[in-house]
């Protein structure tokens, strides 16, 4: 139906729709992933959206979804029987386009037009929000210039504000093998740190973000602790992950010159994220460190090595832009 009436992804992928993307995915408590996917499809369709567009709807948009990891009790399957996404959408009256073209040829607010609220629990009123920002908070600082992305809703409130020393592990076996050793220098303080994760450390980014707590303080009753990555970790998974810190260490970003004992301190209402040595320190570091060796000298590896973006700008081929190079010529017709 939709080609029937030339109805193009150029006609619904407008600014409108990502930014109701965004405060939807916030009153829902979404995944982190979000951010990447929505960058990644926003600079494909021409209406880059950035890091500071999810950052201002959190400051705004309220979870009103009260299902898990945000949320205590309830699962998707109930906010399904509750109205799902129509109804929740409903509920966001001045934080969303409803003029928005949509891929049913109507607009946004045609679609939801009707829908109802059957279980004022599992979707809330504003008012009644289960926390009172968006699900996501983008952090800056030394350790991570370009962002980085936490899931307050998700974590327990101590660890909003909060300063340790690092515990770094360079790689995912090393960091498994460390967090099952019941003799592990480790305290709830800590804040434990896996770098080489990201993008093209990983690569490819995988979902490791969410770095399993010590066997010695799983003992002692714990059941969060800062961790902080170049990573991703699942929409499902939840607790005091700061997440795709950008740039990754792998080329050298900041997270790459982090020694264990080093103090971070995290303050998630300031946004800010910072690794306690002076600039003088930092910059020695940097000079004295050594780029990994290279992994790929051909095929789909290099082709991926040298055009693959930070996670901040998706994560994406910058040859998938509508803004890279120059336009294809039209071939000749003889």
């Amino acid at each position: 139906e939709m080609v029937w009436d030339d109805l193009t992804p150029k006609r619904i992928l407008s600014l409108a729709s990502f930014k109701n993307a965004i405060n939807v995915a916030m009153a829902m408590g979404c995944s982190t992933n979000a951010i990447i996917h929505l960058v990644a499809m926003s600079r494909r369709a021409g209406h880059a959206v950035s890091l500071e567009d999810f950052d201002a709807a959190s400051r705004k948009v309220p979870v009103i979804a009260n299902i898990r990891p945000s949320g205590d009790t309830y699962l998707m399957e109930d906010f399904y029987y509750a109205g799902g996404l129509p109804a929740l959408m409903t509920r966001l009256d001045g934080h969303l386009d409803l003029s928005a073209m949509t891929v049913t040829g109507k607009t946004l607010g045609e679609n939801i037009a009707g829908a109802e609220v059957y279980n004022d629990d599992v979707i809330r009123k504003v008012d009644t929000a289960i926390y009172d920002e968006g699900a996501l908070a983008v952090l800056r600082g030394n350790i991570a210039p370009d962002g980085c992305v936490i899931k307050p809703s998700a974590c327990a409130p101590q660890f909003l504000q909060h300063t340790g020393p690092a515990l770094v592990f360079d790689d995912y076996p090393s960091m498994k093998a460390a967090v099952d050793d019941e003799n592990l220098d480790v305290t709830p303080e800590h804040i434990m740190i896996l770098r080489n994760a990201g993008p093209q450390g990983g690569p490819g980014m995988p979902e490791w973000g969410m770095l399993p707590i010590p066997t010695k303080l799983v003992k002692q009753g714990v059941r969060d602790m800062l961790r902080l990555s170049d990573a991703r970790m699942s929409g499902t998974s939840y607790g005091a992950c700061i997440l795709h810190a950008a740039p990754e260490s792998y080329v050298g970003g900041p997270l790459a010159f982090v020694k264990t004992g080093d103090l971070i301190t995290v303050d998630v209402p300031a946004r800010s994220i910072h690794l306690n040595i002076s600039d003088e320190e930092l910059a020695a570091r940097r000079a004295a460190w050594t780029p990994p060796p290279k992994r790929y000298e051909r095929g789909y590896g290099w082709m991926y090595s040298k055009h693959i973006l930070q996670a901040n700008d998706g994560c994406d081929f910058d040859f998938l832009e509508t803004e890279f190079g120059a336009p294809v010529p039209e071939p000749e017709i003889f």
